[in-house]
């Protein structure tokens, strides 16, 4: 959101999705709150936030301060409408919200206004959802039609939206190959765990593919069990919208579209579990891998390796499988694009720092822990940024509303992956941590990261996630001490980390 206190210089204001200015000066000329103000108020609160301006002038562009004689009505005039749920669905504002500016001899007032939580949307005028929610787009404040006003309150009401019954499906409309090959995985993991001799319709209950509703009685295979492990013709009666798309991009795609692509196309399952284990072997299939023994056993594993599995699993797991997008991941030279359909429904910043999360499917959330896939709440995108960071790449994690609602993570090389990609000081990284500023520079990031998302990792926990030695590990707590950028708070036992910085 725009920074108010910047707003003295006049020369550098423009409106963009962001920002609004609207003259406010009613039939009098003293200052009345203006009725284009409610779908710019309903459009900023269903998208980023944003500051609508009251008192200022814009023609061809240029701004001019009109100010506003009567601030004081105006501002009651709105927290008077705000209360009033027959016109407006929610109060996002408090007085701090809204301040009184005094700018060339005349009062204008900056409205400051949140993004709405989850929970709050849509916010919408006249008493009815339908018809009178707006969002903020590029070229103002733009109707939503009813299928996105629908996923919004399907988003506000369900917490989890893999958990619905699906009435007339059962275990014929799994792929049998797919159930037992995750159950043998879920052994192999958890060998003496007691659900490893039930069968298929017990263990589907167990891991949340089957249940019964308490209330009705109803019971029967839920979405999450059906995603997972359904055959494509059952998936797409269950949810039409669902498609997978995996492309392996050249450099040069005027010649060739894609190198190489995975999509349900009748030859596979086309469910979740086998994209998944299908696209995790291309994706890793060019990375350089170090000589690392730990004990007499060789880790063919590195940071980038868990990241780029993080990353897929994140866009599964998080997918709103009922809009119009697909899940698409891409593979090209420069890097890997993950996109799935929904917006974030947590700010990227708090998703990037962790400690928060709010999984739109939660089953398929606990479906893939389970065999050792994924990471608990709040984690995931923290150790998928550290470790990509670690190597010395970028990363970037957005989300946006056209042309559809979607989020994405882009992880960037800042090297070519045939090179040294931060990875191969193996054993011997606690003395040599490769030479390069740069990648010093990325470890001491990543440690930032987690540390911000729980202060209470230990030495060993930083290490493991990040792929480093406890050794360089302690090096470049060390360094982050000494300059500041942390500190220790309690003993080195039970205390935890400050991140200053």
């Amino acid at each position: 959101m725009m920074d108010i206190k910047a707003l003295h210089d006049l020369s550098h204001l423009a409106e963009t999705v962001e920002l609004e200015c609207k003259l406010a000066q009613g039939q009098d000329g003293k200052g009345e709150l203006p009725k284009d103000f409610w779908p710019t108020y309903s459009a900023m609160a269903n998208a980023h936030g944003g500051v609508v301006l009251l008192g200022v002038r814009e023609k061809d562009g240029v701004f001019n301060i009109a100010g506003l004689d009567n601030p004081v009505k105006v501002r009651g005039d709105l927290f008077n409408t705000l209360n009033n749920r027959g016109k407006v669905s929610a109060n996002l504002l408090s007085d701090a919200d809204v301040r009184e500016r005094v700018i060339d001899g005349k009062t204008i007032l900056a409205v400051e206004i949140p993004a709405a939580t989850r929970k709050q949307k849509p916010v919408f005028l006249n008493g009815q959802p339908l018809g009178n929610t707006y969002r903020r787009l590029n070229d103002g404040d733009r109707h939503c039609d009813d299928e996105t006003v629908k996923r919004m309150l399907a988003e506000q009401v369900d917490d989890s939206r893999d958990v619905r019954i699906l009435k007339g499906f059962g275990l014929n409309d799994l792929d049998q190959d797919s159930l037992h090959a995750y159950r043998n995985a879920f052994a192999a993991h958890r060998p003496d765990h007691p659900w490893v001799a039930e069968g298929d319709e017990a263990f589907l209950r167990l891991i949340g593919g089957w249940r019964q509703d308490r209330d009705s009685g109803e019971e029967g295979l839920t979405l999450a069990g059906l995603l997972m492990f359904g055959q494509w013709v059952s998936i797409a009666e269950a949810a039409p919208l669902y498609f997978l798309d995996y492309q392996e991009l050249p450099a040069d795609t005027s010649q060739t579209r894609w190198l190489d692509r995975v999509v349900p196309d009748g030859s596979w399952s086309g469910n979740l579990y086998d994209f998944y284990r299908r696209v995790i072997r291309k994706l890793v299939a060019d990375l350089k891998v170090p000589f690392v023994l730990k004990g007499d056993t060789r880790v063919d594993d590195t940071p980038v390796h868990q990241a780029l599995r993080e990353a897929l699993v994140n866009t599964l797991i998080h997918a709103d499988y009922s809009d119009r997008a697909s899940v698409l991941v891409i593979k090209q030279p420069s890097g890997f694009l993950f996109r799935n359909p929904g917006l974030m429904r947590v700010p990227a910043e708090t998703a990037l720092h962790g400690g928060a999360s709010d999984c739109r499917n939660r089953t398929l959330h606990q479906m893939f822990l389970l065999i050792n896939l994924g990471e608990r709440a709040g984690s995931g995108v923290p150790k998928i940024r550290a470790g990509w960071e670690a190597a010395g790449h970028g990363l970037r994690l957005s989300d946006s509303f056209e042309p559809f609602d979607q989020t994405r993570l882009e992880m960037l090389w800042s090297i070519s992956p045939g090179a040294d990609d931060g990875v191969n000081d193996g054993v011997n990284d606690g003395v040599n941590d490769g030479g390069a500023p740069r990648r010093s520079l990325a470890v001491e990031a990543a440690v930032l990261v987690l540390l911000r998302g729980d202060p209470a990792l230990t030495v060993a926990q930083l290490a493991e996630t990040i792929g480093k030695s406890p050794r360089t590990i302690e090096r470049h707590l060390q360094k982050l001490r000494k300059r500041g950028a942390i500190k220790r708070e309690g003993s080195d036992k039970t205390g935890h980390w400050e991140v200053v910085e």
